[in-house]
Order: C-alpha cells, then sequence, then structure tokens
C-alpha cells in the first residue's frame, strides 16, 4: 500500500489576524456544524481506489480548528477511519490558537486520535500579539501549552513570527529563548511575509505606515534570521527545513511529506490535493493512469457546498513542473534531494536536466553535492528563491 497524507481545512476563527492571508473567517455554530457535515459527505465521496493506499498522516489546518468541538473532530476521525487504512503510528496534527483551548477538548481530541499540537503563539511580547491582532496573552499560551501537556500531548509544535512591526533583534530573542525554555518538541519560526489583501498589507505597503510601529530595517531582519539558528542549534533544535526545527525524532513528518511529494488529498473549501490519476474519478478518467495531478476545491463556501470537487477538471502536471517541483521542494529540506530518487522517478539523471545550474550555483557557493545528494549551503538558504528560479525549466 503506497502512503498518502489527509489535509483536513477547518475555515474558522474568531477575528481574521492583521497579517492572515489564509482562507478563514468567523462563524457562528450552526455554519460550523453544517461545514462538518459537508466535510464528512466529502470524505464518503472519495474513490474506491483509496483502499490502495494507506494514510501516514493527517493535518487539521485552518483557520482554527480547535474552535471546533471535541465531538466534531472525533465525527471526522471516525469518518477518516471508516474510508481509508490508517497507519496505527499516523502523526495526526491539529492546529491550535491558545484563546480557544479548553481542557475537555483537549482531552477529546486526544480521543479521537490527534496526537501532535501546533500551537500558534507568534510572540511573548504582548504588546505584538495586539499589533498581529492576536486573541490571546503570552500568558493564555503558557496555559494552553501546560493544559496540553497535562492532557498527554507529547508532541508539541510552537509557531512564531519574527520581523513584527515594532519588533527589535532583543525582543525576537527575548521571544526564542522563552519558548525553548518551555521545550516544546518542534518549533516554527517563519519572517513576517506582507500578503496583499491583509490589514498589513494595506498599512504597511499601500499605505507606506505613516504612524505606529515600523518594520525592522533589512540588517535587524537579516539578523533576526541568523540569530534563530544560533540559538535553535545552541539548545538542542536541529534545523530539517528553511524554517522548521526539532529535537531529535520529532520532525513534521506531515510538512516532510509536502516537500518530498508524498501524495495527499485535500478536503474542505479551498483544499489542495496532488494525487496520482488513480485517485480521480474511481479510475475512470485513464488519461490520469500513473499521472500526478493537482486539484483545489472551491474556496467559496456555496459553491464548495454544491460541488466538494470536479475531479474531471484536475490539472495534470506536465513533467517539466513535476521536475520542477522536485527541487523547489526538496531543496527546503536540510539535506536536500537524492539523486537516485530524481532518476528513479523520472527516468533521467538529474546531471542530464540540471547539470548546467548545479555547477552555476556550485561555483558560487549557493549549493553543495556528493555522490548522492545536492543542498543548499548556508549561503544559499540565504538567498533560497534566487536559488530556487535557477532550476525552472522551458517548456
Amino acid at each position: 500500500m503506497q502512503p498518502l497524507e489527509l489535509y483536513i481545512h477547518i475555515p474558522f476563527c474568531v477575528k481574521k489576524c492583521a497579517y492572515c492571508d489564509f482562507l478563514s473567517g468567523p462563524a457562528g455554530e450552526k455554519e460550523k456544524e453544517e461545514y462538518v457535515k459537508m466535510l464528512v459527505d466529502e470524505i464518503r465521496k472519495c474513490p474506491d481506489t483509496v483502499q490502495n493506499y494507506r494514510v501516514i498522516s493527517i493535518f487539521f489546518g485552518g483557520g482554527t480548528p480547535s474552535l471546533l468541538t471535541g465531538e466534531q473532530i472525533e465525527r471526522l476521525m471516525d469518518t477518516v477511519r471508516e474510508i481509508f487504512t490508517l497507519d496505527e503510528d499516523a502523526e495526526i496534527t491539529m492546529e491550535m490558537n491558545p484563546g480557544t483551548v479548553t481542557e475537555e477538548k483537549l482531552r477529546k481530541y486526544r480521543q479521537a486520535g490527534v496526537n501532535r499540537l501546533s500551537i500558534g503563539l507568534q510572540s511573548v511580547n504582548d504588546e505584538e500579539l495586539r499589533l498581529l491582532g492576536r486573541i490571546h496573552t503570552y500568558e493564555e499560551f503558557r496555559e494552553a501549552y501546560h493544559l496540553a501537556r497535562a492532557n498527554g500531548f507529547s508532541n508539541i509544535n510552537v509557531d512564531l513570527i519574527s520581523a513584527i512591526p515594532g519588533q527589535t533583534v532583543e525582543s525576537w530573542r527575548r521571544t526564542l529563548e522563552q519558548v525553548m525554555a518551555l521545550s516544546p518538541e518542534h518549533i516554527s519560526a517563519y519572517s513576517l511575509i506582507l500578503e496583499e489583501g491583509t490589514t498589513f498589507y494595506k498599512k504597511y505597503v499601500e499605505d507606506e505606515a505613516k504612524e505606529g510601529p515600523k518594520l525592522p530595517d533589512e540588517d535587524a531582519e537579516r539578523q533576526m534570521y541568523w540569530d534563530t539558528e544560533t540559538l535553535m542549534e545552541k539548545n538542542g533544535y536541529h534545523r530539517y527545513e528553511i524554517s522548521n526545527y526539532a529535537k531529535e525524532g520529532y520532525a513534521c513528518r506531515h510538512n516532510l511529506g509536502y516537500w518530498e511529494r508524498i501524495p495527499y488529498l485535500g478536503f474542505g473549501i479551498g483544499a489542495a490535493s496532488l494525487v496520482p490519476g488513480d485517485l480521480i474519478g474511481n479510475g475512470k478518467c485513464r488519461k490520469l493512469e500513473g499521472k500526478m495531478s493537482r486539484y483545489t476545491n472551491p474556496d467559496q463556501l456555496k459553491e464548495y457546498a454544491h460541488s466538494y470537487r470536479n475531479k474531471f477538471q484536475a490539472e495534470l502536471l506536465t513533467e517539466t513542473e513535476e521536475m520542477e517541483e522536485f527541487m523547489f521542494l526538496g531543496l527546503r529540506k536540510m539535506n536536500g534531494i537524492s539523486k537516485k530518487e530524481f532518476s528513479e522517478y523520472f527516468g533521467k539523471s538529474l546531471e542530464d536536466i540540471y547539470g548546467e545550474p548545479i555547477c552555476k550555483l556550485e561555483s558560487l557557493k549557493l549549493l553543495e553535492q556528493d555522490d548522492d545528494r545536492v543542498w543548499l549551503t548556508k549561503r544559499g538558504i540565504d538567498v533560497s528563491n534566487s536559488v530556487f528560479v535557477e532550476f525552472l525549466l522551458e517548456e
């Protein structure tokens, strides 16, 4: 049985954060319950060919999945077990906002099978949290974290954001140090990106932030970036991907699956999937046999409610697109990509396809390689987007 990952999108939140461009928004209890019913129905409509696969990870993302009740998560997990073959040791992650945590929810999530939490903290500074639009304080995060520990969660990630308006190199170090003192198994540390359509984009790009805290300058942002790796490594957190650090044995298996292009099925409004042809249309679509394809559910609730997905409009990936993805995603990992795996998948050697850009980037000390693997140097990580552009191919 081939490995498969599941992503279940929960689009609800208490209120939109100032930096957030995810598909999410507030909703009432009736809307949440109707949505859960649609998710159950969508999962049950999967083609029979899912029996050829074993689910190795599930990720409840959002929005704020922890706005759902324990009973609703139990119902979704029961449906997954009804339709799929779930590995006994499958990693089952739920994103959680500290402002939505209760002991009853945590207990029921554990009973349902959730064994990993990803808690969105972002900063230990309450002023920075208010500026971001978070609904919790640092103390409320601490209470939620300890409550999770008390209820048996032994695999916890904490999300952090650097380069927040008004943030200094010193305040970012305090955030890292205080979070590491709690000893979570995993820490995701992202640099703030000003996404079009967000409150921050309007304020800091369109209106140029004439009032209030300013964004850290480029030197400060770069120092935060370097300090992150230095302090994490010093405290036993191994960097295994550009923005992710983990204690030994606690790298996020679900996200590793994305970067290694393990097939995944997405459920819910706006959820994306990357799957082989036999998971599309009950095997009736011959042109997709043996091919990888991508499709995305409708991003409007009414449209999603009427048609969870039109499988026959899936976008069939070209070999060129697959090769580019193999490089873009694989090189995000610190151990990079395997020449052998490239050759086995595409039937062509990596050197034949990418020999020239690899040689160029190696001479610039942005890439290194050995007999099998190619990976980014520290300098390459610093300018990773520029490196990735070198792996675009002409159709």
